[in-house]
């Protein structure tokens, strides 16, 4: 019987032990890195959240267009010019009444 040499026997153990330690590192990685499984679930709730923001802003961006429309120096409707004017300059007309209300805390 072929007996195999003690150094050769020591290299092929070093061997083995690096690739078993490079298959935990990259399956800690895999599970705790920066792309890994944990992160994953993490970007998923943030990109859910993203999302979510989005869809606000898109509501808020197509108010302020409509408002925008609606300021048109060529046509500017009457209502929102009304509104515009009596809070911003505080103003009423004379046969107007003014009620102040106290909020309720």
């Amino acid at each position: 019987m072929n007996a195999v040499p003690r150094h050769d026997l020591l290299r092929e153990r070093i061997a083995n032990g690096a690739a078993l330690l490079a298959l935990l590192v990259l399956g800690v990685l895999a599970t705790f890195g920066p792309s890994g499984l944990l992160a994953w679930s993490e970007d998923s709730a943030r990109l859910e959240q993203h999302q979510a923001r989005i869809l606000a802003l898109r509501e808020d961006v197509g108010a302020l267009e409509n408002r925008v429309r609606l300021l048109d120096p060529a046509a500017v409707d009457p209502d929102l010019s009304s509104e515009l004017i009596r809070r911003d300059l505080n103003v009423a007309h004379e046969e107007e009444y003014v009620i102040e209300l106290v909020p309720q805390e």
